[in-house]
């Protein structure tokens, strides 16, 4: 199912407090963007912030699942769902959005720089 408009329109309105937030069509899905992160997704009109393993437990306490996109036996346990209670609450959903920014910024960090590729 793809995300609805409406959808989409109240999880910018929620995030808005943030400022500077981004989103772009991917997979059929959004994904959404804050000073050139990557840190969460909708997808089935279901919003999703990045974890690891020092924001997981949050989630898991929550009773909320990691992304399945490929169905319950291979979830993504990269991306959890955002409980409906944090959603509703922009000012809660602001604080869950900076830690799900900061795991993409520690992400980020790890990963090798690009190679460039030699000029032929």
């Amino acid at each position: 199912m793809p995300v609805t408009p409406d959808y989409l329109a109240y999880v910018q309105d929620q995030l808005a407090p943030l400022g500077g937030i981004s989103t772009r069509r991917m997979f059929g899905g959004i994904g959404i963007y804050r000073e050139g992160l990557f840190f969460a997704l909708i997808d089935d009109d279901e919003l999703y912030f990045k974890v690891d393993d020092a924001t997981r437990p949050a989630y898991v306490a929550a009773d909320m699942p990691p992304f399945q996109p490929f169905g319950e036996d291979k979830p993504m346990n990269g991306y959890y769902r955002v409980p409906p209670e944090v959603l509703e609450d922009a000012d809660e959903l602001a604080a869950w959005a900076r830690k799900a920014q900061a795991v993409a910024g520690r992400a980020a960090a790890r990963k090798p720089p690009a190679k460039r590729r030699a000029k032929l």
